[in-house]
């Protein structure tokens, strides 16, 4: 009777592990979707919480009596496997020979059966031949104390095997992320060519004029991806009422300077105004004034993103991201800088899609605050204590670990409020104390919470919602109303491993039929 509970308990295990195994790249953000889940949990009331549990166990028990003579069948072979093991049977050489033959049977009947209507006919008479092989050794073989100690062993081996399955799904769900597809290699290639054949006077944006008009509605977009960008501006000027009172300043790196503004040349969005500006061409911005370009050009800091050793750890694998390295990732904190005669600009990022005129939130009373964005207090992984260290006294004397984050992505930003109140010195002040990054490790949010602490204006969440890039479960409703929808996350729409159902969002706003796209074979 142990030694059949034993089973029982392995079995489980298995089964709770396999589609783990099965499918790698889906699997890497099990953590978000039950962080999701156990949210959700929390804001439902008693009674909803009896009534989904309630719905759940319904499930489960339906689920089980469709695949109850699969379970069966598996617990059979983990049996035979386990006896087959055991020094008693071993010795037997006939029995050893008649287990492995109804093994190989039981396998081949099992197949990728996943309920008991996907079994073949003959599965019955293999069930009831390897009951009776497995009566012959538990004659044999009395001592549960043995069959126990190897099901454990079994445990161990198969709970091994999982960790560093884990491991490998994780590396590869990060590198299938980071990894370009090919036509979006090629499309700044055909870009670029053809923007070098170009005179100078072909070269330049109309409307420049415009450029530092602070009665405009000015847009900043920090880029290296071409597609990206033309989809953000594509979907915004779509819902605008004015387009002619609209600007888009995008910065781009020397890479795909040429290539970006190609692109906005072949494809002029109508009566808005473009400009496309090189990062490198900001000679202000150099290690001289800015602490995290001194950093990101460090040694320590490239050993700590990049260095092999460092790949042992799954959880230092979110850190070997190239864009922790990219300056134009933490050009946000220079929005006053760059637009030195702007009092407000809208802050995007190139990972989001714009489903409705933004045009009021530059008329929004910011209340003395410098950034208005969407909180996360009902997303527990933005709270602060998620991405500061508050063991740190710095942090905890500070700063409230259960103080409600808020959203990077969409974010709109009083200029003349952040130059008052020397925000970009706040800013150096922290990254300068984290040069060891004991305060906080990645990413630009942590370094956003710390010097927005207090200087935030909450928006209505209708105006920005997020997790298009990680979570299956937003709620329709919400990406429906929603001003601004956020891919964050690895799942990015323009990759094969975006999620399917919210990809068409993205998709509306990409021109298949342009010639540039036909000849880098960019799809829908």
């Amino acid at each position: 009777m142990t030694e059949h509970k034993s089973t029982r308990v392995l079995s489980a295990a298995s089964e709770e592990r396999q589609p783990l195994l099965n499918n790698p790249i889906t699997r890497a953000y099990e953590s978000q979707l039950l962080a999701i889940s156990l949210e959700e949990q929390h804001t439902l009331s008693p009674g909803k919480i009896e009534q989904k549990e309630h719905s759940v166990n319904k499930s489960d028990q339906m689920t089980e009596a469709a695949d109850a003579q699969v379970r069966r069948l598996k617990d059979l072979l983990i049996r035979a496997k386990v006896y087959i093991s055991l020094p008693a049977i071993k010795s037997n050489s006939r029995l050893t020979r008649e287990l492995r033959l109804r093994i190989k049977e039981l396998s081949r009947a099992i197949g990728d059966a996943a309920k008991d209507t996907d079994l073949p006919k003959s599965a019955f008479e293999k069930l009831k031949a390897m009951e009776q092989s497995l009566e012959k050794g538990k004659q044999i073989q009395d001592n549960c104390g043995a069959s126990i100690k190897r099901l454990r062993a079994m445990l161990h081996s198969t709970e091994d095997q999982l960790r560093v399955h884990k491991k490998k799904t994780t590396f590869l769900a990060q590198l299938t992320a980071k990894t370009l597809p090919k036509g979006l290699h090629c499309l700044p290639l055909r870009l670029t060519t053809e923007y070098y054949t170009l005179n100078s006077s072909q070269q330049n944006f109309l409307d420049e004029d415009k450029l530092e008009d602070p009665r405009l509605y000015h847009y900043a977009l920090f880029s290296d991806n071409i597609l990206a960008a033309a989809v953000v501006v594509n979907s915004t000027i779509s819902h605008v009422k004015h387009p002619s009172k609209h600007v888009f300043h995008i910065v781009t790196d020397r890479l795909n300077y040429a290539a970006m503004r190609m692109w906005f040349l072949r494809n002029s969005p109508g009566k808005v105004t473009i400009q496309v500006q090189n990062i490198e061409e900001f000679t202000w911005l150099n290690s001289s004034y800015s602490p995290v370009l001194k950093q990101l050009g460090s040694p320590s800091i490239r050993d700590y993103y990049f260095r092999a050793h460092r790949s042992n750890s799954v959880s230092n694998l979110k850190y070997r991201n190239p864009k922790y390295l990219s300056i134009l990732n933490h050009l946000r904190f220079y929005l006053p800088e760059i637009f030195p005669k702007l009092n407000k600009v809208l802050f995007l990022d190139d990972d989001v899609v714009v489903q409705k005129d933004l045009s009021d939130l530059w008329s929004l009373d910011l209340k003395g605050n410098v950034n208005g964005a969407v909180e996360t207090c009902g997303e527990s992984f933005h709270r602060f204590d998620r991405y500061l260290n508050f063991s740190h006294p710095l942090i905890s004397k500070n700063f409230d670990p259960y103080a409600c984050g808020w959203a990077y992505g969409m974010n709109i930003f009083d200029l003349a409020e952040w130059r008052r109140q020397n925000i970009t010195g706040v800013y150096h002040r922290w990254q300068k104390l984290n040069h060891d990054r004991q305060l906080w490790k990645l990413g630009t949010l942590p370094s956003g919470l710390i010097t927005f602490w207090k200087r935030i204006h909450p928006l209505n969440r209708s105006w920005h919602v997020l997790g298009l890039g990680y979570n299956p479960n937003v709620n329709q409703r919400e990406i429906e109303r929603a001003a601004v929808i956020h891919y964050n996350g690895n799942l990015k729409p323009w990759l094969e491993i975006g999620i399917p159902k919210y990809r068409n969002y993205w998709a509306k706003y990409v021109d298949y039929d342009s010639v540039y796209l036909r000849d880098c074979n960019i799809n829908p």
